[in-house]
């Protein structure tokens, strides 16, 4: 064989991409009564839920991850609580995959690579809670197995947080995180820009 049969362009090989929608952890501990609630969690999960809205319409896979603490001393998203719950905003349907996990990481110990190769997923859209915490980590876990990844910025949530003697407000570590994620990461874009 020759060697310019050998080296075909990868555009001439390459399959089209193919998207998937991952919702992270928008659970009901993290809305209003719940044992974690988020400032701004109902703002971002209407967001997320006009996303996934358009997302279904454009017959795009949708996955759900969530998340349920066995970690000693957690005090919420506890196996078997109604907080562990996916919240009615984005309920899955029958047929859209729901996969557990119990770490920050939505790729560790869970069906969740399996699942995307299988649909031979290369490309993410990612939304939910919290965006300093498992967004980021799923992220750039994404990353580095090869994954395209697009974040749906105001379509995640945070709480404040402090370090050093110093608060953080939760729009600021949002922001924060967000922008770290940006450029290398992943493509930080608001919910309703978002091409699907």
């Amino acid at each position: 064989m020759s060697s310019s049969a050998a080296t075909a362009p990868a555009s001439a090989t390459a399959a089209a991409p193919v998207t998937a929608l991952v919702l992270v952890d928008i659970q009901r501990d993290y809305f209003p009564g719940g044992r974690m609630a988020l400032p701004d969690a109902e703002n971002a999960g209407r967001r997320a839920a006009d996303l996934l809205a358009r997302c279904r319409a454009a017959s795009m896979p949708v996955i759900h991850v969530r998340h349920e603490s066995i970690r000693p001393g957690s005090t919420f998203f506890l196996p078997g609580t109604e907080g562990a719950d996916i919240h009615p905003l984005v309920a899955p349907l029958p047929g859209e995959p729901v996969v557990t996990k119990n770490f920050p990481n939505s790729f560790r110990d869970t069906s969740l690579p399996d699942l995307l190769r299988d649909m031979g997923v290369t490309d993410l859209i990612v939304a939910g809670m919290m965006t300093h915490m498992c967004i980021d980590t799923t992220v750039r876990a994404a990353f580095d197995l090869g994954f395209r990844c697009r974040v749906a910025g105001d379509a995640t949530a945070s709480p404040a947080l402090t370090y050093g003697g110093r608060t953080m407000d939760a729009d600021t570590v949002r922001a924060t995180f967000l922008a770290a994620l940006r450029g290398v990461f992943a493509e930080v874009i608001d919910a309703a820009d978002l091409a699907v």
